[in-house]
């Protein structure tokens, strides 16, 4: 009877969950009924273009999950996807019913380089059309300060400033605390530069790989002076930069006032007197005076739902690989490397005109990088020119990925190369002893029990592991020089061994063929296929969400940002938003390891893979090996 009880608390405890569970279900979908705007609703209205970028610029948005989402306490952090703000701004300079563009950046964190370069340009082509752009945030740092640069008119908060970091941060390594530890991590690479296993095994950059990414930083940011310089011919970036002290103590602390002497900012003032501005020129909004976008406004959302692109002549496939490249069905904003495959494999039935494959990756797993590129050599061989068109990120896997291309397209401040192979596993054999283990082990062969995480590598397990990515490195580097016919030997000692390149370097050794953004590499893709302008439109090959999905995440996006901030507070945001790349680094080398092309200097967050992965030679030992 005493088993019963337990039984039956167990099945009302369950009940009891369950019922709380679908009362929040209800209640949520409930909420999201009765604030639904449908998207046949979305309309464009005489006045500003309303671009708030709340939160990040992404190539890809993140999948989500909408039970999660239901279910969560905190704000998800927006992300904007970079071709859709580019597309409304550019939209903007042509529609009469648009008078001026409004960059509401107070709660921006950022994006990539090359995302702010090519907004930057859509902006240009809004000026160029007499018609006004007008910027506001709270502080800004190097990202909206790229994109305000290109502004009319920008305003800053009495509370705020510009603090301008360039490239750089700090990194965290390991090897100290896995020495203290007693932890064994095994690694095996190739090339003096790929740095990526430093952080496991040092407690420094090594001088190799501190050369590098410092050549590569500091091409970004004479790539970000020059591009704010052009824009903003009166602004002193550059030394506000290097004695930001100097500049804000002659303001009196004062840090609006030292960006405004700086020619950073043109005007100070709240937001509340930066809307009565934009009201000033474009017209109050008659439904919403109150509002704190009291100005007649299309949000750039709305006018992309809107104005659909013409679908007009033969497609053009666009496929992206964005985010870490990981084994299995992950993503949107992961690179599963099955998805994509599964996804370009679909196309094939399309009939499509050419490929252009938008990379915006530091790379991840090798095998899921094969997967993709025999995807794309499938459309090769149908005899269709495939181009690459590279954003922010394109180095190791991404650049892996973008070999079998007709051309290669960058930014200058695209980080591409990295061409190396790495793997890093982790053993205990010296730290179980500690804690009154002792590993003991009985072996037929020279790799019985291998790798063992336990016992510890036999050198027969490190050599057929170090030679296996020596393997694969030498794969790599036979793609790359049949793409870009350079020789191995060059290869070797002048371009590749890990190490990282800015778009303009990497084009001068021959890693990319021209500089042009997604556009251009569309327009090169539509002429090597033989098709004249007016001809073409770009169909982009994406999963698409459920119905469920769409409809819970229209729901729980945020709506208007509220509340306060200062210069300080808005870049501590944009640290935490980096925060989670050294608990990337850890989960890297915990994970069930496999062999890695990927890129240390790349400024992307790390996604955890998918559960459905392919199988690299050292997981196929582990799951023989029952480890």
């Amino acid at each position: 009877m005493a088993f019963a009880r337990k039984v039956w608390k167990l099945l009302v405890a369950i009940k009891d969950g369950l019922v709380l569970l679908f009362m929040l279900l209800f209640f949520g979908l409930l909420y999201a009924a009765l604030s639904f705007r449908p998207v046949d609703g979305a309309h464009v209205q005489e006045g500003a273009l309303l671009v708030a970028l709340d939160g990040v610029v992404v190539e890809e948005p993140e999948a989500v999950d909408p039970f999660s989402m239901l279910l969560s306490t905190g704000t998800p952090i927006r992300e904007h996807r970079a071709r859709d703000v580019i597309r409304a701004i550019e939209g903007a300079a042509t529609d009469d019913r648009i008078k001026a563009v409004v960059l509401d950046l107070d709660y921006f964190l950022g994006g990539g380089q090359v995302h702010m370069t090519e907004i930057g340009k859509a902006i240009d082509k809004v000026r160029a059309a007499k018609k006004p752009v007008l910027a506001h945030a709270y502080a800004y740092t190097g990202d909206g300060m790229q994109l305000a640069a290109h502004a009319s008119e920008v305003w800053v908060d009495p509370l705020g400033g510009a603090l301008v970091a360039g490239p750089g941060g700090t990194f965290l390594f390991y090897g100290d605390i896995a020495d203290r530890l007693k932890v064994n991590v095994h690694v095996y690479r190739t090339g003096e530069y790929k740095s990526a296993v430093e952080p496991y095994t040092l407690s420094r950059f090594s001088d190799a790989a501190r050369r590098d990414i410092e050549g590569t930083y500091g091409a970004l940011w004479e790539n970000w002076v020059d591009e704010v310089a052009k824009a903003r011919p009166k602004a002193k970036a550059r030394e506000v930069a290097l004695d930001p002290v100097s500049a804000i103590q002659a303001a009196g602390g004062d840090g609006a006032r030292a960006a405004l002497a700086a020619g950073m900012v043109d005007k100070i003032g709240s937001y509340e007197d930066f809307a009565a501005r934009v009201g000033e020129l474009v017209g109050e909004d008659p439904d919403a005076p109150d509002d704190a976008h009291s100005f007649a406004h299309t949000f750039y959302t709305d006018w992309v739902k809107a104005v659909a692109p013409s679908k007009k002549g033969k497609a053009i496939g666009v496929i992206t690989v964005a985010g870490e490249i990981v084994d299995g069905e992950a993503g949107p904003g992961t690179a599963g490397g099955d998805r994509i495959a599964a996804l370009l494999d679909d196309a094939l039935e399309d009939d499509l005109a050419a490929l252009v494959v938008r990379v915006d990756s530091p790379g991840g797993s090798v095998t899921a990088s094969e997967r993709i590129r025999q995807a794309i050599l499938r459309h090769k061989e149908k005899g269709i020119p495939v181009v690459v068109s590279m954003a922010n990120v394109a180095a190791s896997g991404g650049y892996y990925v973008s070999t079998p291309a007709d051309a290669i397209f960058a930014d200058p401040s695209t980080i591409t190369g990295s061409i190396g192979v790495f793997l890093a596993v982790p053993s205990a054999e010296n730290a179980l002893p500690e804690w009154g283990v002792t590993p003991d082990s009985i072996r037929t062969t020279p790799l019985s029990g291998q790798p063992d995480l336990f016992g510890g590598f036999s050198p027969q397990m490190d050599a057929v592991l170090q030679s296996q990515v020596e393997h694969s490195y030498d794969m790599f580097l036979g793609l790359v020089s049949d793409s870009r016919k350079i020789t191995k030997a060059k290869l070797r000692s002048d371009i590749a061994e890990g190490r990282t390149w800015a778009g303009g370097p990497a084009r001068q050794v021959g890693l990319v063929d021209r500089f042009g953004n997604l556009d251009d590499a569309l327009a090169f893709a539509a002429e090597k296929a033989g098709l004249k302008e007016g001809d073409w439109h770009a169909d982009y090959i994406q999963d698409e969400p459920d119905p469920f999905t769409a409809f819970v995440q229209s729901m729980t996006e945020p709506a208007e940002s509220s509340g306060d901030g200062d210069m300080l507070a808005v870049m501590m945001a944009r640290r935490d938003m980096a925060a989670g790349r050294a608990a990337g680094d850890l989960l890297a080398l915990l994970e069930s390891p496999r062999m890695q092309a990927r890129c240390m200097a790349c400024p992307a967050p790390f996604a955890a893979p998918d559960a459905k992965r392919g199988e690299s030679l050292l997981q196929a030992v582990v799951a023989r090996t029952g480890l």
